[in-house]
């Protein structure tokens, strides 16, 4: 009797055991099909998760994989685009390994969901950037208006060497002739906000980037 019940817990447990283990499964897949399906309201528009925290990081490690290379033995000064930069100049700053400074500047060319095409004035350099290496950051670049308004500035100012980095890159809505030389990520040409890429003024300090959901 004592070796049934013994036999029987054996049996019991292997079957108990393996409803642990599918229900885990099951939980973490419920886990990650939120995540997918994660929706944010911002104004009157309804967002879904496009691009995780995660894979911003790598991302922009990778860039800076590259940036480090290029300039080594360099002092370059990174010159950020405010707003939508800041976010993407903060953790870029984190994984150069290189000595170098940072001088933001501010231009404009967003208003709602579409580009204008129409560049604000440019707040200018603290600093000389003669003879410098200077490595312009942008968030996104689209159609490309803000960086062609305002490289003339830059070269104006007779730096060494000027390129551009950015995370984003939508390559079917650049409307002007532009090389970007480090790019985080290509993307399609949609609606996207958080990661400090803002829907009229709102949505800079989501940690994720999403797109839009057309209705």
């Amino acid at each position: 009797m004592n070796l049934w019940l013994k036999h029987f817990a054996d049996i019991l447990s292997k079957i108990t055991g393996g409803i642990i283990v599918r229900y885990r499964h099951f939980l973490a897949y419920l886990g990650e099909s939120c995540i997918m399906e994660k929706l944010v309201k911002l104004n009157d528009r309804t967002f879904r998760i496009y691009k995780s925290e995660k894979e911003i990081i790598e991302a922009i490690r990778a860039v800076a994989d590259k940036i480090n290379d290029d300039y080594l033995g360099k002092r370059p000064i990174i010159v950020p685009i405010l707003n939508g930069s800041f976010m993407f100049a903060s953790d870029l700053m984190k994984e150069l390994k290189l000595d170098c400074e940072i001088s933001f500047v501010k231009a404009s060319s967003y208003e709602g969901t579409s580009t204008t095409g129409v560049v604000s004035t440019l707040i200018g350099l603290n600093q000389s950037i003669e003879d410098r290496h200077v490595i312009i950051l942008e968030d996104i670049v689209d159609s490309g208006h803000t960086l062609a308004r305002i490289l003339p500035a830059f070269h104006e100012l007779k730096p060494a060497s000027l390129r551009i980095a950015s995370l984003l890159f939508k390559p079917k809505a650049l409307k002007n002739p532009l090389t970007i030389d480090y790019v985080g990520m290509e993307i399609p040409n949609d609606f996207i906000v958080g990661y400090g890429l803002d829907y009229d003024g709102i949505g800079r300090n989501l940690r994720d980037i999403y797109q839009v959901v057309e209705e």
